[in-house]
């Protein structure tokens, strides 16, 4: 049997704050005050390990270029902004809670160990209620323009192409190209999500083995959060089998699990119930949220909390919780319009918070997946490659923004370029203190090492209008990573179907169906590659530059995901 984490939460009442049995159910804005302070509570500052990392970092990097001046732009901790009253639940809404409510006080009698979980679970669907009925029958409020700002993200924010209903197709889980099976003689596993997941999983523990690689029976995977997953949850059975389970070989992870089980299937629930009544024409949900931008982090940080958890030690450390939360950023900024149509409410694009502020997340996003390609970045924290496995698994399921938005017609200019000169940051304060990024000239490597050589060579001899930006940005990735040690066959074979097609899409006349090809030929390539992002001895290497190439190389097509217009058309349906 492979070796379990012991939980190291204490068993005593998570917070003074809030009374482990409430007299009386709290308000969704008291909800959303008690939630931040318990999770000022809980996170913890950074430590000298992680200053000296990042300290680190920078020093090479300063190291290859000379003196410049650069220029910084600060972003406030979320979770010190003022928080907007949400309405107080409908009945419907309270029966949801009370229903949520007797299942949690189940899972905290046999698992105290999980009390703050709990109680996180608890406060944030209570927030979640209060935000959906403010959304259903509160104006909103006019949003600010772009123009408002002219600081170097806003001036850069993209045009956003239109898009009908069709083009949202490819979200179902059903649908092409989600055809990638990782797992084949693991049904439960045989999906894109599970492999994402586990694959994340072994990046992080090739060197540490905290047993997490092969845990799939009671931990966090059981509840992924697909609708026609959660539609088979059994949590009499699961409760039943943890127990069992459990008794001799505890796992606080386990014992998550089930909470998050809980809080996916009510926060599917809440979804539903008011899509319903917008249908049913007894609501308008505008293609707005009343989510701020304290209230949309904390919601993001306990879908993250539970779907990518870290070794106790380190769950509440800040640089994992911002990798966490802006792991869902970049959903979000691939998954704006469709969530506009379908009703989702946890959408940082479409929450009330100024357009400067969201640029400042897409641009923080940018800076995290550099720092990422660093190598000091992996040594203090286990969780590390979550940002970087994020974005390749998108770029290599189709459901990234790189290929389904990030297809507009002509490349921006390198030149200036404040996207190109983000320097590489960890984003450490994101939720308390606040971070700041830098913009200054990039270092670049001054030759490339053999194999980064050789897909330069390749890209050359086979794609020669897109050659001199590819060579151009793999000194830019040598100077982060340093010399490059991957695949060149199956690297090319990814980038050449990729970021490649996308940059000669970009070049060409603006063409829908150009962009759509090369979407779907991502998810089929990716289902013919993804195998070899296993491999020990090159899969992080290779996941590095993907993630590089995918998420912050010229011409920044995650950053083209950032526009945003409503459009007149109307979603049925709501997956994933």
């Amino acid at each position: 049997m492979k070796s379990r984490v012991a939980g190291t939460v204490p068993q005593t009442s998570v917070d003074s704050l809030i009374p482990a049995q409430p007299s009386a159910p709290l308000q969704p804005t008291e909800a959303a005050n008690a939630l931040a302070r318990l999770l000022e509570k809980r996170i913890k500052g950074s430590t000298e390990e992680y200053r000296s990392s990042q300290n680190a970092a920078r020093q090479r990097l300063d190291a290859l270029i000379s003196p410049r001046s650069s220029t910084t732009l600060p972003l406030e901790g979320a979770l010190h902004l003022a928080r907007p009253a949400f309405l107080p639940p409908d009945e419907e809404g309270y029966a949801r809670l009370r229903h949520l409510d007797a299942g949690l006080r189940v899972i905290e009698a046999a698992f105290p160990q999980v009390a703050t979980d709990i109680e996180l679970c608890r406060l944030t669907c209570t927030m979640l209620e209060g935000a959906w009925r403010s959304r259903a029958l509160t104006p909103p409020r006019e949003q600010e323009q772009p123009t408002d700002c002219a600081c170097p993200l806003c001036r850069r924010l993209p045009t956003p192409p239109a898009r009908t209903l069709d083009d949202y197709r490819w979200r179902q889980s059903a649908g092409r190209p989600l055809t990638t099976k990782t797992w084949p003689n693991r049904r439960e596993l045989d999906s894109v999500l599970t492999g994402g997941w586990s694959w994340t999983r072994q990046m992080n523990d090739l060197e540490r083995d905290l047993g997490h690689r092969h845990r799939f029976e009671d931990d966090i995977l059981v509840f992924h959060e697909y609708k026609r997953v959660i539609d088979t949850i059994d949590t009499t059975r699961l409760t039943q089998h943890v127990e069992e389970r459990l008794a001799e070989n505890f796992s606080t992870n386990s014992a998550r699990a089930l909470v998050s089980g809980l809080f996916a299937a009510h926060k599917r629930s809440v979804d539903e119930y008011w899509l319903q009544q917008h249908h049913a024409g007894n609501v308008i949900l505008p293609q707005t949220s009343p989510l701020s931008h304290s209230t949309y982090s904390m919601l993001q940080m306990l879908d993250c909390l539970f779907w990518h958890v870290a070794p106790d030690t380190e769950l509440w450390q800040e640089e994992n919780l911002a990798s966490l939360l802006l792991c869902r950023a970049i959903d979000d900024m691939a998954d704006v319009r469709a969530d506009a149509l379908t009703g989702e409410i946890s959408n940082f694009w479409l929450a009330d918070m100024p357009t400067h502020t969201k640029a400042l997340y897409a641009a923080c996003a940018i800076a995290i997946v550099k720092y990422g390609c660093t190598p000091e970045a992996h040594d203090p924290m286990w969780n590390t490659w979550l940002m970087t496995t994020t974005v390749v698994w998108m770029g290599l399921t189709g459901r990234h923004a790189l290929w389904f938005d990030g297809i507009t017609q002509g490349l921006p200019p390198a030149e200036d370029c404040p996207l190109c000169d983000l320097q590489p940051n960890p984003c450490t304060g994101i939720l308390t203190d606040g971070t700041t990024l830098t913009l200054a000239p990039r270092p670049t490597a001054p030759a490339l090492s053999t194999r980064a050589a050789e897909l330069s060579a390749r890209c050359r001899a086979e794609h020669p209008q897109a050659w001199p930006l590819f060579d151009r940005e793999l000194h830019a990735f040598e100077a982060l990573h340093g010399p490059w040690r991957g695949s060149i066959d199956s690297t090319w074979e990814i980038l050449r179907r990729t970021y490649i097609a996308a940059v000669e899409a970009s070049s060409a006349a603006s063409s829908p169906d150009r962009a759509r090809h090369v979407q779907q030929d991502s998810g089929v390539v990716g289902s013919e590659k993804f195998h070899t992002l296993h491999d020990p001895r090159t899969g992080r290497e290779d996941t590095a530059l993907l993630a590089y190439m995918f998420g912050a190389a010229h011409p920044h097509f995650l950053w083209n995901a950032t526009g945003y217009r409503p459009t007149g058309v109307e979603g049925d349906w709501l997956d994933g």
